[in-house]
């Protein structure tokens, strides 16, 4: 089962991520630790069998090759100082963060106009506000449940009690019930490791195919897997 999803937008958003979620000068990027959680998701991305983009391959080069070239030895002081080899790659990430960041000021004025409706203020509800998770906030959370996982048990999903198609099925009749579930619970109700990586499939399977969204309260927050339907209704 090879996994293709939209919401993959790109490399720089894969190291903004990292760079954000440990609070990282992105002026004075640590680059050995970042190529390292780099190349993590991309082994834990090749894996679960989603499909990867070239870019992003081409990125974990790039960034290899600033990482060996900061590991040579530093000029003497009377020769000119060379150029950060992490120049090019920082003035990238700050002109992409800006773009970024005027998209998700337009989205979040679009998800505001959604929530104004033409009745009385009795009849308004009360609206909590979510923001969507993004894959690597999901890949990171599934990471931390499954900690270290021996590679063989990929290969193991279809022989096994669990399959993603039956998985899929009680996560949609369960979001019946419920209109939001944690994904941290639906991690810690598995049976084993084995569970918590079909739970998992299921749920990119569904959010491919836009029947769920996982969302949180603030960023880098508690991730809530909700139908896509109540994203701009009242959870």
């Amino acid at each position: 089962m090879r996994i293709k999803l939209d919401i993959f937008e790109g490399p720089l958003d894969l190291l903004l991520y990292l760079i954000k979620k440990d609070h990282l000068d992105i002026c004075d990027i640590p680059i050995a630790n970042v190529v390292d959680q780099y190349i993590q998701f991309l082994e834990l991305m090749k894996l679960l069998d989603i499909n990867i983009a070239s870019e992003y391959l081409v990125t974990a080069a790039n960034l290899i090759n600033i990482k060996s070239k900061m590991l040579l030895p530093q000029p003497q002081e009377e020769q000119e100082p060379e150029e950060d080899p992490r120049e090019e790659l920082i003035r990238r990430l700050l002109e992409y963060e800006k773009f970024k960041e005027a998209a998700t000021f337009l989205r979040e004025k679009e998800v505001e106009r959604k929530k104004y409706f033409e009745r009385t203020t009795e009849g308004l509800q009360q609206h909590e506000v979510y923001i969507e998770a993004s894959i690597f906030d999901l890949i990171s959370a599934f990471k931390t449940a499954l900690k270290e996982v021996p590679k063989e048990i990929f290969f193991e999903v279809v022989k096994d009690e669990f399959t993603v198609e039956e998985k899929i099925h009680d996560l949609v009749h369960l979001l019946v019930k419920k209109k939001k579930v944690a994904l941290e619970e639906l991690f810690s109700s598995a049976k084993n490791k084995l569970e918590i990586v079909v739970t998992f499939l299921a749920i990119l399977e569904l959010i491919k195919l836009k029947e769920i969204a996982a969302v949180q309260e603030e960023l880098f927050g508690p991730i809530l897997i909700t139908r896509r339907e109540n994203i701009f209704t009242s959870l």
